[in-house]
């Protein structure tokens, strides 16, 4: 699977992998997720602008999934990565989560931290897997207490949720 930066015009496609991929959590109970609109396409854009937005593209270079991070504290966090179903289970998160790994450490930034379900299946075990650790309260950094608060004014605390943090 070739990764390459997002191109402007796939932003709406963007926003339809997470969508389907967002599907799944309806049948664990978290139909509230499910139901979760991906974020605006002008707010998409940034990330593009940034340099900070990648897919995994199929023979034809279309998108089946994606990857967009934020600068936080030093270091580059995962603001999302979504894989289109039936692309899923083939190693493209993984191998979206390393591209931003060796991007990140071609311009020495230490470490990926990201946000997530600690009892999701496809999230915390899953990163896990990919290197990511848990950080406990004394390990957030100010940015990621932000992002936590966030997360909770937005009702995602209703399900537990911690951070994690792969070192680069």
């Amino acid at each position: 699977m070739r990764m390459r930066a997002v191109h402007l015009d796939e932003l709406p496609l963007l926003r339809d992998i997470e969508r389907a991929a967002g599907r799944c959590f309806r049948d664990i109970g978290m139909p509230e997720i499910a139901a979760d609109e991906p974020l605006p396409l002008d707010e998409l854009a940034r990330y593009h602008h940034a340099g900070l937005a990648w897919a995994a593209v199929d023979d034809t270079d279309t998108p089946v999934a994606y990857l967009i991070a934020d600068r936080v504290d030093g270091n580059l966090h995962v603001e999302q990565v979504s894989v289109h179903p039936d692309s899923a289970r083939r190693g493209i998160g993984r191998s979206l989560l390393d591209h931003l790994a060796v991007y990140a450490g071609g311009e020495g930034t230490p470490a990926l931290t990201l946000t997530t379900f600690t009892e999701v299946p496809w999230n915390a075990p899953y990163y896990a897997r990919c290197g990511f650790r848990l950080l406990d309260d004394s390990g957030l950094t100010p940015g990621l207490r932000r992002i936590r608060r966030s997360e909770a004014a937005h009702g995602l605390d209703r399900w537990p949720r911690t951070c994690m943090r792969r070192a680069v």
